[in-house]
């Protein structure tokens, strides 16, 4: 048998206060334990990168909005307000659904920066990708995309770079137009990279009165999806009492047909006449709201048909992220 390893005594002595430094896997871990870093703290430091945050976007300005842009949205922007306020030669911070080239964010010629939210993430937390990508390309050089790179565990979220007081108001735009500002002179890749998000884009209309509800449009019918803050099984639970008795549907010809589950929260989604518009959506949304608040203060136990009603809707719920 192997003759067992010495134990190795820690050549500094340990670090009792303060964050350990970040260091090579394979070197000793600045704690002074003797062991390698990815024996010691490295473990945990990777854990904490890895682990799924489940509800990424919790605490921020329009958390549904958020999660909707994330998967729902083709082309929207929104204003950001940071926190400590804008650097000197940063004139805005502007959030978007996607870039040209899948940048994940850009500084503009400008001094003015674009995040992306719906590129790919090193790790299993959104917000601190995000945060740490805000972070760089506010210090990068004018007229340059900023590269992805895996956020360090202990940084910073957007939780804590953006004022939690600030309006969270998406702006949805028929096409990527936003990417240029000055058309004439885009790059023949920026344009023929705008061409292609152009063609892919799916018609969608945020409703004016009702908070994270998207309007959209397909070839064969239309869609109502929306995206709503209060908790998954209190939720399925109120629209399984709508659906059991018949008040789940927004109108003539349109029907609750399942759900998403993105993020941490529930989008329900209908089906809708192809003639039925954005504007069409808004007075059958907004009574439906009601209805929804009626239900979900319901504290009774549901009867049996609004338990069926709930394993169907749960049976056509799809997980996004």
């Amino acid at each position: 048998m192997a003759k067992k390893r010495p134990q190795t005594k820690a050549s500094t002595a340990q670090l009792k206060d303060g964050p350990v430094p970040v260091v090579g896997a394979r070197e000793p871990c600045p704690c002074g334990s003797g062991r390698r870093y990815k024996a010691c703290h490295g473990r945990s430091a990777a854990h904490a990168v890895t682990e799924l945050v489940q509800r990424p976007f919790e605490g921020l300005a329009g958390e549904c909005d958020w999660v909707a842009l994330r998967e729902l949205v083709p082309a929207a922007t929104v204003g950001l307000t940071l926190r400590d306020g804008l650097p000197e030669g940063v004139p805005s911070v502007t959030l978007a659904t996607v870039l040209p080239m899948a940048w994940p964010a850009l500084r503009r010629d400008d001094g003015s920066v674009l995040l992306a939210l719906q590129n790919d993430t090193p790790s299993g937390d959104l917000s601190r990708d995000l945060a740490d990508t805000l972070r760089r390309a506010l210090t990068a050089e004018p007229g340059t995309p900023v590269a992805s790179e895996r956020a360090p565990a202990g940084g910073p979220r957007l939780q804590d770079l953006l004022d939690p007081g600030a309006d969270f108001r998406p702006v949805v735009h028929p096409g990527f137009e936003f990417w240029v500002p000055d058309a004439e002179n885009a790059t023949a890749e920026v344009t023929a990279s705008l061409e292609r998000a152009n063609e892919a884009a799916i018609p969608t209309v945020l409703l004016a009165h009702s908070d994270a509800a998207y309007w959209c449009e397909t070839p064969t019918k239309n869609h109502l999806r929306w995206v709503m803050p209060y908790p998954e099984e209190k939720l399925l639970d109120a629209l399984a009492r709508l659906h059991a008795a018949g008040t789940s549907g927004l109108g003539e010809g349109t029907r609750l047909v399942g759900s998403f589950r993105a993020h941490g929260l529930i989008v329900p989604v209908w089906d809708l006449p192809s003639t039925m518009g954005a504007e069409d959506c808004e007075k059958p949304a907004t009574e439906f709201a009601e209805r929804l608040t009626a239900a979900l203060a319901a504290d009774t136990p549901l009867s049996g048909d609004e338990r069926r009603a709930r394993g169907g809707l749960t049976n056509r719920q799809v997980t996004l992220s």
